[in-house]
């Protein structure tokens, strides 16, 4: 399996469009092939980063999500309306166990 983790902080005045775009892309991003889950979540710390938490079933699913142009669109449309660049770290996982 492979875990995606992410994060983008909207400029103060771009926080609600942020918010928009961020969950259009998770609701779309669901729905595709090879997608176990795919979720957007508020930083409790800094009301202004949201954090995206992702499991995809191999690497090739992700490398066809990334390939998805409303996947490009929706980092493109990220750019102008992030206080920094978006952070996105990929890995490779194996559950240990679940409790």
């Amino acid at each position: 399996m492979i875990v995606v983790t992410g994060s983008v902080t909207a400029r103060e005045n771009s926080f609600q469009e942020v918010r928009r775009l961020s969950l259009e892309h998770v609701h779309r991003s669901r729905n595709e092939q090879g997608c176990i889950s795919h979720a957007v979540h508020g930083d409790c710390e800094n009301p202004l980063r949201l954090v995206f938490i992702e499991q995809w079933t191999d690497r090739a699913t992700l490398v066809a999500h990334f390939a998805v142009p409303a996947s490009r669109d929706f980092v493109r449309a990220l750019q102008p309306l992030a206080a920094a660049s978006p952070a996105i770290d990929i890995y490779q996982a194996t559950r240990v166990e679940k409790l």
